[in-house]
């Protein structure tokens, strides 16, 4: 009998009887290889069928390593905790996109390319002043990011390497100013300006809740939580937002469409909006009192406990403990949030019921941060654009990795045809 490699898969084809060795790396067969197992010469080959990619690795990447089961997240090898503690958002913005930590000049360098990128084109202000009053932040900021790209031709040339890093300075420069001057034009206040003396995060929340003062100074407790959470929403293997990313960006498109698109799934209340349903769950419940009642009526699938459980993570989330330690920080500058005992409280009684803790549902990131972003008044409607901007560095890294990526192509995903076969053309008159 001959020899059969190690690292293969045999697979024995029932329907003829034939056997197959096909190859594995990394844990993982190619679907490609996959085609060779055919019943005749023109069967066009077996194909995996995977709705929603729950077991499907559409790229490699070296950017984020998840390990669901241990609950480890960390971008480009470093803990997720440590940069956390230590990093700010544009040094670890620096590191998803260049895959090292920068030097001092090498961040300088940066920060400074970015700092002096924030301002948008007068016309972007009459472009959101277009919008109705009522429209939502994030619907502007998609529209908004997109229409960067007219403003940027040379945008379009992505394998130049120089026109590709300004435009990713660009974006992450932008992104906080689109967020913030949409969020004044829905609420009826002027337009606050970029002040390039200030941090990232308080450049934000200058042009956020600047009114009156000549020179806005943010709370340095506040400042440094956002620039937290903004780390902690950086990049997140191939979720849906980045799989648009990567999806659009496949077909040359400039890095604005991609990431517009990449917003656009953001906005969808599965991906982008858990956070609000977390403070609508907590308003409902209203009373610590009330939690063994809920509790009890998840049990009997009467009602769904938001921002417990995670698709990957089967342990905790170790965002949410990063960020219910920020919630503390932030709690002792703005006073503390009722809901917060409430959410306390829940995650307790959840984490000590066997219902729970057998089906693996332990907070995620987003049970803290929208209790957070409130006590900091940014009002619900934002909550999807704050991650957008966190996001932002995460989407252009994984966008850039796929450009140069030699196996990459545009994305053009299989299906299985489950429609009627071929008939012929019924003219109207002669229809039943």
């Amino acid at each position: 009998m001959p020899r059969v490699p190690k690292d293969t898969l045999t697979v024995v084809d029932n329907r003829t009887g034939k056997q197959y060795e096909l190859p594995v790396q990394d844990g993982t067969v190619r679907a490609v290889d996959l085609r060779q197992i055919k019943t005749s010469a023109d069967d066009v080959g077996l194909m995996t069928y995977d709705p929603g990619f729950l077991n499907t690795a559409a790229c490699r990447s070296a950017i984020s390593y998840i390990d669901g089961d241990k609950g480890i997240l960390r971008y480009r090898g470093y803990p997720i905790e440590q940069l956390a503690h230590q990093s700010t958002f544009l040094e670890t913005a620096y590191l998803l996109l260049h895959g090292e930590l920068p030097s001092a000049a090498e961040l300088d360098s940066w920060v400074f390319n970015v700092t002096h990128h924030t301002i948008v084109h007068e016309s972007i202000k009459k472009f959101i002043d277009g919008f109705h009053h009522d429209a939502h932040p994030m619907g502007m900021f998609v529209s908004t990011v997109a229409a960067l790209s007219t403003f940027y031709p040379e945008a379009k040339h992505i394998q130049d390497e120089t026109s590709r890093w300004n435009q990713i300075f660009r974006l992450i420069a932008k992104a906080p100013t689109l967020a913030a001057f949409a969020h004044r034009h829905s609420v009826g206040m002027p337009y606050a300006y970029p002040d390039n003396d200030l941090s990232y995060t308080g450049n934000f929340l200058n042009m956020m809740f600047k009114a009156t003062e000549v020179k806005y100074t943010p709370n340095k407790t506040l400042e440094h939580a956002l620039d937290v959470l903004f780390i902690l929403h950086a990049d997140h293997e191939q979720n849906c937002s980045t799989s648009a990313m990567r999806g659009v960006g496949s077909s040359h498109a400039d890095p604005y469409s991609a990431m517009a698109a990449a917003a656009a799934a953001l906005y969808g209340p599965l991906h982008g909006g858990a956070n609000e349903e977390v403070l609508r769950m907590l308003r409902q419940i209203s009373t610590k009192d009330q939690i063994p009642a809920y509790i009890d009526r998840v049990k009997h699938g009467e009602f769904r406990l938001m921002g417990f459980g995670h698709r990957i993570y089967k342990n905790f989330d170790p965002r949410a403990t990063l960020i219910k330690r920020v919630a503390d920080e932030v709690f002792d500058v703005t006073g503390k949030n009722p809901l917060i005992d409430i959410a306390v409280e829940l995650e307790r009684i959840a984490l000590q019921d066997d219902y729970f803790v057998s089906r693996k549902l332990y907070p995620n990131v987003d049970f803290y941060s929208g209790i957070i972003y409130e006590a900091m008044k940014f009002p619900m409607d934002m909550f999807p654009v704050l991650f957008a901007i966190g996001r932002t560095p995460g989407w252009l890294a994984q966008w850039q990795e796929m450009l140069l990526d030699k196996e990459q192509k545009i994305a053009r995903p299989r299906q299985i045809y489950t429609g009627a076969p071929q008939r012929d053309y019924v003219p109207i008159e002669k229809r039943g």
